[in-house]
């Protein structure tokens, strides 16, 4: 089975530079369709959905297929976007997939209370990030049918 021909965008929030270049790389290792945007905390997250500030022009912050949500960020934690995602009716329809280093049973609990659709404890090596990058791609953009435009 081939991955759709349709590039797909991923926002990704999380304030670890180091993490950043990881996930990029991986996701060029994957070889999915991914067209990723990185925001550096919670605020710059909802900023980016709601097309303020730096992200009024919505070519440069298209609607993500998929958010990738770090838990531990300045300004608004992960915990707070995720609230605010999930209560917004323009949004809660987006998966967000939480990308942590925990791996507290309370930080599971809590972001599923919340409305995450999976929680992911970030891996120690590159090899093991590239292949939960492939699986992440295979699974959300080859197996389910996303909600990728907002309706009504």
């Amino acid at each position: 089975m081939k991955l759709s021909q349709t590039t797909v965008t991923i926002l990704m929030a999380d304030d670890d530079e180091d993490d950043h270049i990881l996930v990029r790389e991986a996701l060029r290792e994957s070889q999915l369709l991914i067209d990723l945007h990185i925001v550096s905390n919670g605020e710059e997250l909802l900023n980016y959905l709601h097309h303020r500030g730096l992200y009024t022009d919505k070519s440069q912050a298209p609607r993500p297929g998929l958010i990738l949500l770090d838990l531990n960020m300045p300004k608004k934690n992960g915990l707070e976007v995720l609230r605010d995602i999930k209560t917004n009716p323009l949004f809660r329809r987006i998966p967000v997939i939480v990308l942590s280093t925990s791996n507290d049973k309370e930080d599971i609990y809590r972001t599923y209370d919340l409305g995450a659709n999976s929680f992911i404890t970030k891996p120690v090596t590159f090899t093991a990030l590239v292949e939960i990058m492939k699986n992440i791609g295979k699974y959300w953009f080859e197996i389910v049918q996303l909600p990728l435009e907002s309706v009504g």
